[in-house]
């Protein structure tokens, strides 16, 4: 077994932190050590796999006091879709006014997922 079939995470499931370490076994199967319980495990094996993450950021905002908005995914997306993601939201403007909780982008590249509004912003007078 060579060193990069081996990979160790930092759990953030609990306030334990476990070090877990996962072994890719070949042929699908992972050997996952380390872990104190079932969450934890399946963190690390998730972060081996297929990572996912929250998007947290700003878009650029028009006719408002504010000039960007700070935004927000309502679920995880893939971590191999972020640059695409974010790209779009960089890329964007919005007008004002908007209240918290409106979905700026739906289904934000066919991922089903949508971004929200994280504060209110009102239309400059």
């Amino acid at each position: 077994m060579t060193e990069k079939d081996k990979k160790i995470f930092t759990c953030i499931v609990c306030p334990v932190s476990c070090r877990i370490t996962v072994t890719d076994e070949g042929g699908n199967k992972l050997s996952v050590s380390g872990h104190s319980c079932k969450r934890g495990e399946k963190h690390a094996e998730s972060e081996y796999t297929d990572p996912h993450r929250m998007i947290t950021t700003t878009v650029k905002t028009e006719g408002s006091t504010r000039r960007r908005l700070p935004v927000i995914s309502d679920s995880e997306i893939p971590k191999r879709c972020m640059e695409e993601c974010l790209a779009l939201l960089y890329g964007m403007t919005i007008t004002a006014p908007i209240r918290c909780g409106d979905v700026v982008v739906e289904n934000i590249c066919g991922l089903g997922v949508n971004i929200l509004a994280s504060r209110s912003i009102q239309k400059r007078i």
